[in-house]
C-alpha cells in the first residue's frame, strides 16, 4: 500500500463519518457566529475530504 492509497482512504472515511459532527451542532442550534463557524469549518474539511477521498475503489483485491 502506497502513502497516496493511505491518504485517499483516510480522506473517505473522514468524509464518509464526519457529517455525525453535523447533529450536535443542529441540536445545539446555529444561533451564533461561533456556531456557525464551526459549523462552516466542519462543512469544508468535508468537502475537502471528499475530494481527496473520491478515488477510494472501497474494496481491497
Amino acid at each position: 500500500m502506497r502513502v497516496d492509497d493511505s491518504v485517499t482512504a483516510v480522506g473517505f472515511w473522514i468524509a464518509t463519518v464526519l457529517p455525525l459532527a453535523y447533529f450536535p451542532v443542529f441540536l445545539a442550534g446555529i444561533d451564533s457566529v461561533t456556531s456557525l463557524s464551526l459549523f462552516l469549518g466542519l462543512l469544508a474539511i468535508n468537502v475537502l475530504a471528499l475530494i481527496v477521498g473520491h478515488e477510494y475503489p472501497g474494496t481491497r483485491s
